[in-house]
């Protein structure tokens, strides 16, 4: 009598299950780090080249000259100017928070990306589709609570000229804060302008990531025809540009904002970084250069500090010129397309 035929099993083995669960962790490791390695350069050089302070005419009435840097007007001379005065560790600055930025970032574009394919399978007016616009409305506000003070740390620490070490975070955070921001963290949501700033770049993102389903997501069914499709695509892109012009100055702005230190007296918003020392511990901070900055920063020329989100785009404009507010304006529309 023959044998009965074997059920063939559609479950993978608890063995089977851990070896693709360490060969997924060893794939992201790997894609974080391929990432962490191109990015984290390529960002340190658009927010040294946002923070860069060119003004259009200096008058210093004190006689003490601050150290200087060159007037960098491309991003990458940026770069080359960054790897020549500090080296590959000035590259790589901000390491630590660029990484945990990285994998907040990439936790929330795949939970909004499941969000939006399921809003859109799920209709208007389906409750999937009102989860979905609550679950965005919560990630939004706890990534953007979140994402404030880190985005300052990586600002602060990436044009800062003083050599942070890696395992030493109490002594970091003493360099980048101020007593008072160290005693009441709180302060740093109440910098004039920087939360409207951000607030305004989320919804406008939310609004574009809102929109892209329309142009993209419906067509990957097939049910659209093929003109139809490329018709989607090409407002999508145009879309995108579009949104740019947009969000190019208030990243800008956020970033200007971030560097202004807060003290507990109100007059001394926008102090310098010796300035936000305490004690001696000035004396105990280690510079990268011999004399030259990489960039100039407003409050170490002594410039008049930005008071809120419209001052701040009023006096770069005034300042700098406009084509300030839009530097590195490419890096943001990329952002964009990869995040979309």
């Amino acid at each position: 009598m023959a044998n009965p035929p074997q059920l063939t099993r559609f479950y993978a083995a608890p063995e089977d299950m851990n070896g693709l669960l360490f060969t997924f962790v060893l794939i992201s490791m790997g894609v974080v780090a391929t990432s962490a390695a191109i990015m984290i350069p390529l960002n340190g050089m658009v927010i040294r080249s946002r923070a860069q302070y060119n003004p259009k005419g200096l008058q210093l009435d004190s006689d003490e000259q601050p150290r200087t840097s060159s007037v960098i007007t491309s991003s990458f001379a940026m770069l080359v100017r960054v790897r020549r005065i500090e080296g590959l560790s000035g590259v790589y600055k901000g390491l630590v928070p660029a990484l945990l930025d990285m994998l907040i970032t990439i936790f929330v574009g795949v939970l909004w990306s499941f969000l939006m394919r399921s809003g859109v399978s799920g209709g208007q007016d389906s409750p999937v589709h009102r989860v979905q616009n609550i679950m965005m409305l919560v990630s939004s506000v706890f990534n953007v609570l979140i994402h404030l003070p880190l985005m300052i740390i990586i600002n602060r620490a990436v044009t800062t000229r003083h050599k942070l070490p890696y395992f030493n975070i109490l002594y970091s955070l003493r360099v980048l804060f101020t007593p008072t921001e160290r005693r009441r963290p709180w302060v740093l949501y109440q910098t004039p302008g920087i939360f409207a700033s951000l607030v305004l770049q989320y919804a406008y993102f939310i609004l574009h990531m809102k929109i892209r389903p329309r142009f993209l997501l419906q067509d990957l069914s097939g049910q659209l025809p093929r003109e139809d499709f490329l018709l989607g695509l090409i407002l999508f892109f145009a879309f995108t540009l579009a949104s740019t012009p947009v969000l190019t100055p208030l990243q800008v702005i956020f970033l200007r904002l971030s560097l202004q230190r807060n003290d507990a007296a109100p007059e001394s918003n926008g102090i310098s970084l010796e300035e936000a020392l305490e004690g001696g511990a000035a004396e105990a901070v280690e510079y990268f250069g011999t004399g030259e900055n990489v960039i100039s920063l407003k409050i170490d020329l002594e410039g008049e500090p930005y008071t809120g989100l419209i001052d701040c785009a009023t006096k770069i404009t005034k300042e700098e010129g406009w084509a300030a507010l839009y530097r590195a304006w490419w890096w943001t529309m990329l952002t964009l397309l990869a995040l979309s």
